[in-house]
């Protein structure tokens, strides 16, 4: 059976498929809870009101914990700062006129109180500053908050410029450990981002991995490739996506969606031929 985790160069475990709980609101203490049941045991979440019940996240912990006896120690949690740019002017969780520093360690407090934790398994930075010294900055208590042990690993996210990720690598003491884009044609599918992962050991996780790419994935090659083994093309596209060392994000609500999903961890790769073909796709739809 292939490895269901990678290891980070941080030395964490990371699952290589993770359950996205965005744009969830109520209804996320009871899907967290059906995609660890279902076999997931990585979480990512944010402490962003605007898009993510955070709180409810937590709360799905706890009833993991104390109904299903599966503990917090045997889950990743993956959670973000984000930027005042980010939040909803009346839902901000933190103090909007404490300096930059402060509001990244009052929303780190945030995010542990929020997940009845004590420390959090990756952190990652929402998206970057307006300018580079203030994303230096947040990255500096994030690196203060590794060295204390609260948090295991650091990570990027909607950075898209392949210039700002290799400056803030160079400058950073402890280095990015993951960076989390979305994964579309807009963006030239990261192509000089995912090859910097590569160089330097980052682990490229993926969002709105099926949603931004209906056209590949309902293309008669990838119905044949599905038809063929007898499952979805999405299966096949988060093959495809696993098989070119991305971590995969889904943020499915449909519990067949969820177990048809973590089959593919199990799935043999595609063919050269076949990654070929749906990587020749990508480069046409840029």
């Amino acid at each position: 059976m292939a490895s269901h985790t990678v290891t980070t160069s941080a030395g964490v475990k990371m699952p290589r498929f993770i359950y996205g709980t965005a744009w969830k609101k109520d209804r996320t203490t009871e899907l967290v809870v059906k995609a660890v049941l279902n076999g997931f045991r990585g979480i990512d979440t944010a402490c962003q009101p605007k898009h993510y019940q955070e709180d409810l996240v937590g709360q799905a912990l706890l009833t993991l914990q104390k109904e299903h006896n599966i503990s917090r120690e045997n889950l990743f949690i993956q959670t973000k700062f984000t930027s005042l740019d980010g939040q909803d002017p009346q839902r901000i969780p933190y103090d909007r006129n404490a300096p930059l520093k402060e509001q990244v360690r009052q929303s780190f407090a945030k995010s542990l109180s929020n997940l009845h934790t004590d420390y959090i398994d990756s952190l990652v930075m929402h998206g970057p500053m307006r300018a580079y010294d203030k994303t230096l900055e947040v990255w500096h208590v994030f690196e203060e908050l590794h060295s204390q042990g609260k948090v295991k690993q650091l990570g990027i996210s909607n950075f898209y410029d392949p210039e700002a990720v290799a400056r803030l690598y160079s400058d950073a003491k402890v280095k990015p450990a993951v960076i989390q884009n979305r994964f579309y044609a807009d963006s030239g599918y990261d192509i000089l981002i995912r090859k910097f992962c590569k160089e330097h050991n980052i682990y490229y996780q993926s969002f709105w991995t099926l949603t931004a790419n209906p056209t590949i994935i309902n293309s008669n090659a990838v119905k044949k490739m599905a038809e063929k083994r007898g499952i979805t093309t999405s299966q096949i596209f988060f093959r495809f996506m696993m098989d070119i060392e991305v971590i995969p994000l889904t943020g499915t609500t449909n519990e067949t969606h969820m177990k048809q999903d973590l089959a593919v961890l199990d799935m043999p790769s595609l063919s050269s031929e076949e990654i070929q073909i749906i990587n020749e796709m990508l480069s046409d739809s840029i």
